[in-house]
């Protein structure tokens, strides 16, 4: 009996260096493994005490022509200023590099920790900070990358999920109704518009680092074309009106230092929690064949997971029939 082997089944520590060290770096130390899943990326330090962080791109995920325009909008927001880490490039102007039978990208590394989202501070430096990103952003556009559209790509989620051994009869049966009724709420409020634009994709609290009230964005991996609410929405995580209220206020009012926020997509910020929670599992559902997934998240495997997951959707569910009141609240 043979297995396939994984995307990342060859990638040892020793070849993780030696890639690197084929870049023209060298590493007197061992890579140090960071929490990644789509890809794998390592925290390493070179002759010169400098820090970088190795991504190692997951095979077959993303074209060239994909990780190019995230590099290259990268470079846009690093010449324009705005804190990022831009990819390190060698004497031939090349971002993306093939090492190992990888693809790799050498990005710098940027210390800190995460934001408190319950500090106004912090709340008013993020929205500036992703107001900055949008400003340059909105300069042009991704040909390459996801396009987002949410019902597609809840519909996608659901036949993945559903196609899965995980869920018994009953839960099958759940998960059909809820998400279905999930997906036919995920159309954008009548009179609301979303103008695309480019967007870093992904702007949980992970992703932003920093101190005091100084912060940098990292992991573009997922920058794509979507309304600007997505990059901001993440940020509301107040359950009570008057916390709401603040973190909405402080945000828009950081971002607005820069550009002009359209609250009318305040109204997808519901919808878009919808999607990523219908993501999310299905993401997990079709790694599975990843060793690091059935480590990092055991409980996929357990039934419990699943009647939960199916009451989150159902909360979810009545939320966005509530958010006229939740935007009233805010």
């Amino acid at each position: 009996m043979t297995t396939t082997p994984t995307p990342f089944s060859e990638l040892s520590p020793q070849r993780v260096v030696e890639a690197i060290e084929s870049l023209g770096l060298w590493l007197p130390g061992e890579p140090f493994a960071l929490n990644s899943y789509e890809n794998r990326v390592y925290l390493v330090q070179d002759d010169d005490r400098k820090r970088w962080v190795a991504k190692f791109y997951r095979p077959d995920r993303l074209s060239d022509e994909a990780i190019g325009e995230e590099h290259a909008f990268l470079r846009e927001l690093d010449d324009a200023g705005v804190a990022v880490a831009a990819p390190w490039r060698n004497d031939a102007g090349e971002s993306l590099h093939r090492a190992g039978g990888y693809r790799v990208a050498l990005f710098p590394h940027l210390p800190g920790q995460a934001p408190e989202l319950e500090n106004p501070d912090h709340l008013f430096a993020l929205g500036e900070l992703i107001g900055r990103v949008h400003e340059v952003g909105r300069r042009g556009e991704f040909a390459h990358r996801c396009r987002q559209e949410p019902r597609a790509m809840a519909e996608q989620a659901r036949r993945t999920v559903l196609e899965s051994p995980w869920l018994s009869e009953r839960q099958r049966k759940a998960y059909e109704r809820v998400s279905q009724q999930l997906i036919e709420a995920l159309a954008p409020p009548a009179g609301v518009s979303a103008p695309m634009q480019r967007v870093h994709g992904d702007c949980h609290i992970g992703n932003m680092l920093g101190r005091e009230d100084r912060f940098a964005l990292v992991d573009f991996d997922d920058a794509m074309m979507a309304p600007a609410v997505q990059d901001l929405w993440m940020l509301f995580t107040a359950q009570g009106p008057e916390e709401r209220a603040m973190q909405l206020s402080e945000v828009i009012e950081g971002y607005e230092q820069v550009i002009d926020f359209d609250r009318q997509q305040l109204a997808l910020i519901e919808p878009l929690r919808a999607l990523r929670l219908m993501r999310h599992s299905a993401w997990v559902v079709a790694r599975w064949d990843d060793p690091a997934f059935p480590r990092a998240f055991p409980w996929v495997a357990d039934a419990g997971y699943w009647d939960e997951h199916i009451r989150q959707l159902e909360h979810q569910r009545l939320a966005l029939a509530d958010s006229e009141r939740w935007l009233a609240g805010g």
